[in-house]
Parts: C-alpha cells; structure tokens; sequence
C-alpha cells in the first residue's frame, strides 16, 4: 500500500480546527484509494513563537524537509500583532519557508458554484454560472524578495527602500506553470503587468511573450496592465480563465479575487516548488487562501471547506492520486450545493459546525 508522506503544520487560529477534520477526511480517502498517511505536526507561525521563540523553528523545517508536501494552515492573529514587523508571524514564517523550498509558483483557484452566487458582492446576472479562474502568481522574486531592503535616515528624514527585481529564468518557469495550467482548462491566459511604467514589466511582457510564441503557441495570451486588471476582474471575473501575473501584483489580485468569490472558507491555494519530492512530483506547500479569523477561533464554527479542497491539490500535484483529488473536490461541491454550510455560506439558513461540515462532505464522499 502507498504511503503518503508530508508535514503537518495547523499553525493558530482556526488552523487547528479545521486541519483536524480534513486529516479525518484524508484518512477515508485513502481506505477508498488504497493509501496510507505518513505525517508529521509541527509548529509554525504564532505558535511557535510561543513554543520555540521563533516562527519558522529549525525542527520544522527538518520534518518539512523530510517530507514529500506541506498541508498548511494559517498563521497571525492580534497576540502577536505588538512584536516587530520582521518578527511578526506572517512575515517570519511565510516568506522564509516560501524562500526554504523555492516556493515559486503560487496556484489559487477562484471558483464559486452558482448556488452560493449571493455570497459575491458582484450582482448575481454578472455571474450567472458563477465563477471558474485561477491565478497564477509567482511567489519567491519581485518587491518582497529583492535586496536592498532597508530604512535609513537621509538629509533629516527618514527613508524606506524596496528593490523590485525579476529575472528571465524567474519569470520563464512560472510561465510554464500557466501554460501547464491553461492547456487543462479553455487555453486562455492573461498576462498582468505594468509594462508603461516598470522596467520588471518590460521585461515580463517581453519574456512571456516569447516564451508562450515558442513553447504553446496553441496557447491564446493577452496582456493586461494591473490597474485595468483589477477593474476588470470586479466588472467581469469570467473574462478572464488563466490570470497570470508576478508576486505582489499576484498577491492583490488573488485576494480581490477571493473577494469576489464570496468566502476565503471556500478558497484553496497550492504553492509549488522548484524540487521534486521522493517519488519525483513537485514539493509543494498547500493552504486555505484565508486567514487565522482569531474572531471565530476556538467556537468550532470555521467553515473547513478551503482546507479540505487545499488536501486535495496536495493529492494531485505532490502524489499524482488524481481520482482521490477529484472525489474531494465533488463531495465538497456536492454537500455545498445541496444545502451543507457553515455560517458564512448560510444565508441565514441553517448553520453548520465544522464538525457537522465535514461530515456533510464525508457523506457525500
């Protein structure tokens, strides 16, 4: 029987809940798929600040990197919002581990079943079959990650620098993972820059260009600048079906994306790396697109469904159990769209615990 090795990290807030319901989804899944669980739980993000006195342990990133996947949870929340910035857990657990393993290549699906329409802020007859993107971002290169970052004083007042850079072999292997992308869906990719005002633009547009012109041709790309892109994306999501574009433009889109798809609980994302596992398929990182929602923590009331489908990427992409992945993926839209929600889904209808949920789904599987 094929065992299934990754590392757990349920980090704070909701991320223990809701990861406890989706391990228990994973064990049936692989009774039906004739597999086994081979994981680790480790602390990361406010948790371990706690517990370590740092958010990204160096005992966590040994289980992670004797493991073929990351299922991840969510980390922050106010307890810790006091400490510096750079010692905050977003910023020291997420960034570092993205940069440990090379966490090139953001993949957030942006998908809204038709009945769960009224959750989206945009008028239901804007999207009367719902909504089915994705966004591509790539993760470890631009703004976030260029040198020198630093704040100094200057002339009596103080100055923040951010270096922007990108590199054709950067920009290059995340356009192989939209053209990968695309070629599964409608062959339809939009490309977002800010190509008449960046020099980081120019070059993307320049090196997408030629690179889809000589590796898919079949592929059709369009070009979009951020501004427009944005505008768009809240006028007629469904335009769009690959949204491509770099990290920070990639980490404001996807989040109005998320906006738009009515719930961040239903939202999964899975970030790959540039190295293979042990049975030579991405390493990758799978997590909800949501946060820690410390409000709601520890009611027992979070809505799992973003986790859940976050497995289920972890199953196709990092172990090649395609079948396992689409099971999930159809017993959560089958208990969703057959009345099965928490409390943000609701309507005002019947709410579910995340328990109650994930049984829905279990029920359905």
């Amino acid at each position: 029987m094929k065992s299934l090795k990754f590392a757990v990290l349920p980090g704070d807030g909701i991320g223990p809940e809701v990861m406890s319901v989706t391990l228990d989804i994973l064990k049936i899944i692989g009774e039906r798929f004739n597999f086994t669980l081979d994981y680790q739980t480790a602390d990361i993000g406010g948790i371990a600040i706690d517990n370590h006195g740092t958010a990204f342990p160096v005992t966590t990133q040994a289980i992670c990197e004797e493991s073929d996947a990351i299922l991840f949870g969510s980390v922050g929340g106010p307890k810790w919002e006091s400490l510096p910035p750079k010692d905050q857990p977003e910023r020291a657990a997420l960034l570092p581990i993205r940069k440990a393993f090379s966490l090139y290549a953001n993949i957030r699906p942006g998908l809204l079943y038709s009945e769960l329409a009224e959750a989206s802020p945009l008028k239901s007859e804007r999207i009367p079959k719902g909504i089915d993107i994705v966004c591509i971002r790539e993760l470890t290169g631009g703004i976030y990650f260029g040198q020198p970052k630093s704040t100094y004083e200057e002339a009596g007042e103080t100055v923040a620098l951010d270096t922007m850079i990108y590199k054709t072999s950067e920009i290059e292997r995340i356009a192989k993972v939209a053209i990968d992308t695309a070629k599964n869906r409608q062959k339809k990719v939009c490309s977002v820059d800010k190509a008449n005002v960046l020099e980081t633009s120019v070059l993307w547009r320049k090196t997408v260009t030629d690179y889809f012109k000589k590796h898919a041709p079949e592929i059709e790309l369009s070009h979009m600048y951020v501004d427009n892109a944005a505008m768009q994306l809240a006028r007629d999501p469904n335009q769009f079906d690959v949204l491509f574009t770099e990290n920070m433009f990639g980490d404001i889109l996807s989040d109005e994306m998320g906006v738009i798809c009515g719930s961040l609980g239903m939202l999964a994302s899975a970030s790959l790396g540039a190295s293979k596992n042990s049975i030579g398929l991405p390493f990758g990182l799978y997590e909800p697109s949501g946060g820690t929602a410390p409000d709601i923590a520890g009611k027992g009331i979070a809505n799992p469904c973003a986790q859940i489908l976050s497995a289920a990427m972890m199953l196709r992409y990092s172990f090649g159990e395609n079948e396992a992945a689409e099971t999930i993926e159809k017993a959560v839209e089958k208990a969703v769209t057959s009345g099965s929600r928490t409390g943000d889904i609701a309507f005002g209808g019947k709410a579910l615990s995340t328990k109650e949920m994930s049984e829905a789904i279990l029920h359905s599987i």
